[in-house]
Parts: C-alpha cells; sequence; structure tokens
C-alpha cells in the first residue's frame, strides 16, 4: 500500500472519530440542558398545580394534588378576615409602578451626565459609587429605618411613601449598565444636533433616549421587580399588616398559625404574582424588539 493510500486512510479514520465525538458531545449537551430543563420546570408545574388544591393542609401524600379546585383562587380575593392578599397586592402594584418611573429618570440623568458631561468630580464620584456598590445593601436597613422614623415615614398610611422613596433614592447608583450603553452612541450626532441649534435637554430626549430605548427596556424591568419580590426592606418599614406587601403576605401565609388553611392558597397567590412580571417581560420585550428593528434599519 503506497503512503498516498494510508495518508488518506489516517485521515478518513480522524475525521470520522472527530465526528463520532461531535455526535456524542452534542448528545451528552442535549441530555444536560434536558435534565435541567426538568429541574427548572418541576417546581413551577408543583406551584401552579398546587395553587388548585382542594386539599389546602401542607401535607399530603402525594406529590401533585389529587383534587382540583378553584377554591384557592376565590378564597385569596374574597377571604379578607384574616389576611387581605388584595391590598397587599394594590400596595406592591403603587410602590412598583412609582419605582419604575422614578428610577428610569434617575438612571437617565445620571447615565447621561456621567457619559456626556465633564467636570472636575466626575471620576471620583464614579469610583466612590462603584465602591459603594460592593457593600450589601443590607447593611444600610437599620440607618435608613431610623432615618425614616426621625422625618415621621413610619406612621400609618405613609409606609407607601417612604417604601417609594427608599427604592427611589439609590436607583441612581445603578447607572453604570446605562452609561456602558450610551458611551457606544457616537458624540458627534450630540455635536450635530447642537450645531443645528439643539440644547442639552433637546439632545438629551430628542437623539439620546430614542437609541437607547433596550436600556430603558432593561430598566424598566428592573426598577419593577426589586420593590415587587424585596422582602428585607419592606419587612423593616411595614410595620401593620395593612401596609404589607404581597412578599410579606406570602411569608405570613406559611407562619404556622395560617399555613393549614394557606398553604394552597400560598401556591395560588404565587402564581398571581407572577402574572405582572409576565405580562411586563412580554409587553417590554415587543418595545424590545421594535427599539432593535428601528437601530437596524437606521
Amino acid at each position: 500500500m503506497s503512503n498516498h493510500s494510508i495518508q488518506k486512510a489516517e485521515s478518513h479514520s480522524l475525521m470520522h472519530d472527530a465526528k463520532k465525538r461531535r455526535i456524542l458531545g452534542d448528545v451528552l449537551s442535549h441530555l444536560f440542558l434536558a435534565v435541567m430543563a426538568v429541574i427548572w420546570l418541576v417546581p413551577i408545574v408543583w406551584v401552579f398545580a398546587e395553587s388548585f388544591n382542594k386539599n389546602t393542609a401542607p401535607y399530603t401524600k402525594t406529590f401533585f394534588p389529587t383534587e382540583f379546585s378553584l377554591d384557592n383562587y376565590i378564597a385569596l380575593f374574597t377571604d379578607r378576615s384574616v389576611l387581605n392578599f388584595p391590598k397587599m397586592f394594590m400596595n406592591t402594584f403603587i410602590v412598583a409602578v412609582f419605582v419604575c418611573l422614578i428610577s428610569m429618570f434617575f438612571v437617565l440623568s445620571v447615565a447621561y451626565c456621567m457619559s456626556r458631561l465633564r467636570f472636575r468630580t466626575r471620576r471620583t464620584f464614579m469610583n466612590v459609587v462603584l465602591i459603594l456598590g460592593m457593600f450589601p445593601g443590607i447593611m444600610a436597613v437599620s440607618a435608613i429605618y431610623f432615618i425614616l422614623k426621625a422625618v415621621g415615614l413610619t406612621g400609618e398610611g405613609l409606609t407607601t411613601i417612604a417604601l417609594i422613596l427608599v427604592y427611589s433614592a439609590g436607583s441612581g447608583a445603578g447607572f453604570y449598565v446605562m452609561k456602558g450603553y450610551m458611551d457606544t452612541i457616537p458624540t458627534s450626532l450630540d455635536e450635530a444636533a447642537m450645531l443645528d441649534g439643539c440644547t442639552r435637554l433637546q439632545v438629551f430626549y430628542k437623539i439620546i433616549i430614542p437609541i437607547c430605548k433596550p436600556m430603558i427596556v432593561y430598566q424598566a424591568i428592573i426598577g419593577f421587580l426589586t420593590p415587587w419580590l424585596d422582602f428585607v426592606m419592606a419587612k423593616v418599614i411595614c410595620r401593620t399588616q395593612s401596609n404589607y406587601t404581597v412578599a410579606l403576605g406570602l411569608w405570613l401565609m406559611l407562619d404556622k398559625e395560617y399555613i393549614q388553611n394557606w398553604y394552597a392558597r400560598f401556591a395560588a397567590a404565587a402564581v398571581v404574582i407572577s402574572i405582572p412580571i409576565a405580562v411586563l417581560f412580554i409587553v417590554m420585550q415587543r418595545f424590545y424588539q421594535e427599539s432593535m428593528s428601528g437601530s437596524v434599519k437606521g
């Protein structure tokens, strides 16, 4: 057999082995992803199924319910003698909407200043914010509570305002992602607009904001989810059940005093709480796709 034939056979063998290894790698990757998908989906499916469980007790013989009913959802919104879930839901929704709008304004303003303006303390400010961001927010919980107490915002009826202020006040410090996106926008656009007679403010809302729509979508989602899912800060500020948020309501449902009758309702409340988040993601995804397609066309 000639050397050429031997080399050709070896090359064919190597290609065959590489193909088998590639197929094996693909199979293992898909198996791993399938297992991870099952692990991720099973708790969600269980919570959804448990929300329809006719048995409200926490301990059952089967993993999934055997009898289904809508009683948990009905009782969740009609039985207000023990836990007023509709009021908790509305409290959280009001806080989340206001925080979402205020945080978007703060983040856009700070990011624009850090990206486009040049002043003496700019780099120092950015470094200080970066260092402060390395510390967990829970370290400031006690100080925040005593500050709110000193200004009289921990009393009955003022908790909603206190939560909005707390969640919104530090939102401007999360400008780094937005600033990084603004840095990719050519400054020549600003200069051309200013030569045409635009002011800094007009450049901001006529040029920068339309281009930053994908990041505005991201910031809107983050701004809404932060108060919607937070537990620690709400637990410190909210002292009475009438001011509770949904996170505190879910926590209270699992208390030993209520768990026997509210365990299945806890699952129903978890499903209800996820609905605004799902709607927000669907709506914002549409705006994100439209803004991205517009930027590609431009």
